[in-house]
């Protein structure tokens, strides 16, 4: 008796055909969230590229320090929420080197790490004929290859050897000659195009430099509003903006070891801490980790005044410093974009709709489901199971899955159009207590 699968129902022999199907069921989930962009001139490591770091992810051979060293501060901090940071080296630098006779090590990246690299080359105790070449970084030993001819050494993640011929023991042959060298601006240029087809949240500008603020800020616009991808931007001191994808970090503050992090540095953290906050979570009065005060306290009026004109600021309060609003630029409100924009949280439940839908619709529907009555009625139990997750996690509030999603078919036989009531819930930030003496 033949048997098999069937889609239609045009078989001709005798047989028992079975088709196995799942009943429909939403696909799609909330994104995570938690990626960060950050451009930093750096002393080790792969120059102009995005390098992807993982948290918790050991640093050492890749960008010449451990997260906890200062020359790896900003990376640090913004690790200090982040699950993912896209790094991207902006300078280049000129590598350190050494030679003795005919024997040359070179630095594997350009940058003033490797003046720390040390060669050692030492007879091996157990074969006369073969020497220990050692290389190490600060006085650690990072990497040891026996061999007898130089031509037999390989290249470690620190150093290139060349040379032919007989080893010969050395104590100690220290590279030397290496720079970090400039950054222009062309750079931070070549790193917004590098990111732009990257998937994060924030980007960072951990730098004063006027020229940059508004690049960044015009990128940010138009790949929010071109491309569709809605991620925001952290700058210094640039409220001017009035954007809702632009936040501006008014102040600083300074660490338990006694570092001050002024408002340039300080957007490693907020873009790490705006990147890795949930859709229904709220950074206002969330506390900077290890800050205990800020670097420039303000008044109750000039913080009045900076909350006013879109400003992200640290206050102190009892031993640490603490965001006072989690609030972007935007303060010229339409009809269109009204003051439930310039908070964070709302942004952060907008956006992810946004990024959530284009992902689920690309993922799972684009090219795959029939654009009929049926397969857009699919569509909108995908939309409405992915809203009722936000609704349960308290990211949105008065959702009617009856009245507040439609997908309808769009001016062109291969296009929907999707109509989409949604009201964001934003934290208590503000109590009036009315107290009644009789």
């Amino acid at each position: 008796m033949a048997g098999g699968t069937w889609n239609t129902q045009n078989k001709v022999r005798p047989g028992v055909y079975v088709r196995f199907e799942s009943e429909a069921a939403p696909i799609g989930g909330v994104g995570e969230r938690g990626i960060v962009a950050l451009p930093l001139k750096l002393s080790w490591g792969a120059s102009k590229q995005v390098t992807v770091l993982h948290a918790g992810e050991r640093l050492l051979d890749r960008l010449g320090y451990e997260l906890t060293d200062e020359p790896l501060r900003l990376v640090n901090e913004a690790f200090k929420r982040a699950k993912t940071v896209l790094l991207y080296r902006l300078n280049e630098g000129v590598k350190a080197s050494a030679t003795h006779k005919t024997f040359k090590v070179t630095a594997q990246y350009g940058g003033v790490r490797g003046n720390d690299v040390t060669v050692v080359v030492q007879p091996n105790v157990n074969d006369n004929t073969k020497f220990d070449v050692v290389t190490q970084v600060a006085g650690r030993s990072v990497d040891v290859q026996t061999v007898a001819k130089m031509e037999e050494l390989k290249a470690n993640k620190w150093v290139v050897f060349e040379g032919a011929g007989l080893l010969e023991a050395l104590a100690g042959l220290p590279l030397t000659g290496g720079a970090d060298g400039a950054v222009t601006n062309q750079d931070h240029t070549a790193f917004l195009t590098a990111i732009e087809v990257q998937d994060f949240h924030t980007v960072a500008l951990p730098s004063d430099d006027a020229a940059l603020k508004p690049v960044y800020a015009a990128f940010v616009k138009r790949i929010r509003q071109e491309e569709g991808k809605k991620i925001q931007v952290v700058l210094a001191d640039y409220p001017a903006a009035n954007h809702e994808g632009i936040i501006s970090v008014k102040n600083g503050v300074k660490l338990s070891g006694g570092t001050v992090l002024n408002a340039a540095q300080a957007t490693a953290w907020v873009a790490g801490a705006t990147a890795a906050a949930a859709v229904n979570q709220s950074l206002t009065y969330t506390a900077y980790e290890d800050a205990v005060d800020v670097d420039v306290r303000y008044t109750n009026s000039q913080v009045e005044q900076a909350l006013t004109k879109g400003e992200f600021v640290f206050v102190h309060q009892g031993g640490r410093a603490v965001v006072e609003q989690d609030v972007n630029t935007l303060t010229a409100f339409t009809p269109e974009k009204g003051r439930s924009f310039a908070k964070n949280r709302v942004v952060r439940v907008l956006d992810s709709i946004a990024n959530d839908f284009k992902r689920i619709f690309e993922t799972y529907y684009v090219g795959k489901t029939n654009n009929n009555a049926d397969g857009r009625q699919l569509f909108r139990k995908e939309c409405i199971s992915y809203l009722d997750k936000l609704q349960n996690s308290n990211a949105i509030q008065n959702f009617d899955a009856q009245t507040d999603v439609q997908v309808l078919q769009g001016d062109t036989i291969d296009s929907i159009v999707i109509q989409l009531n949604v009201q964001p819930v934003d934290a208590i930030e503000k109590i009036y207590v009315k107290v009644k003496v009789k």
